[in-house]
């Protein structure tokens, strides 16, 4: 089989940032998804299930709730080796252009108090396994060390 696209980037020169990780088009509507990397792979620690479990469930809700993304989310949701999030939108999009969303958007997780949404056995298959207080400190983290100090180097995946 031949590798897919985001295994030929080198994880071990990947910083964390926002980057384009591909470009579709179902029907007539471009979409691109984006690898939102929250931890330096195979450096920093992972983030344990618990804490990326609050991630998804308050910035899903926070997005499809959002008055001007509300529409262009596709979907929010974790990757598999824990180092980050999928974050999908439509419209041909670049890195810059999501800054300002997804600054909001963990913003608003650094700083949620309350229940988490969805966060019940009739709407999740897992719901004990979420941490607000650390979803807040990560996404609080990312925010102080990544989004609010952007580099090219945050943006752009490195070349091989």
């Amino acid at each position: 089989m031949e590798k897919i696209a985001s295994f030929t980037i080198d994880h071990n020169k990947l910083l964390p940032g926002i980057y384009v990780s591909r470009r579709d088009i179902f029907k007539d509507v471009v979409i691109t998804t984006f690898d939102v990397r929250i931890t330096r792979p195979n450096l920093e620690p992972v983030i344990n299930t618990a804490e990326l479990h609050a991630i998804e469930h308050i910035a899903a809700t926070y997005l499809r709730n959002h008055p001007v993304w509300n529409n262009k989310t596709v979907y929010f949701g974790p990757m598999g080796c824990r180092t980050g999030v999928y974050a999908i939108f439509e419209g041909e999009l670049t890195s810059r252009d999501v800054v300002p969303i997804l600054k909001e958007m963990f913003n608003f997780i650094a700083k949620y108090e309350g229940e988490i949404p969805g966060a019940s056995a009739k709407d999740c298959g897992n719901f004990y396994d979420m941490n607000l207080p650390m979803a807040k400190y990560i996404a609080q983290k990312f925010l102080s060390e990544v989004l609010n100090n952007l580099k090219e180097e945050n943006l752009i995946y490195p070349k091989n």
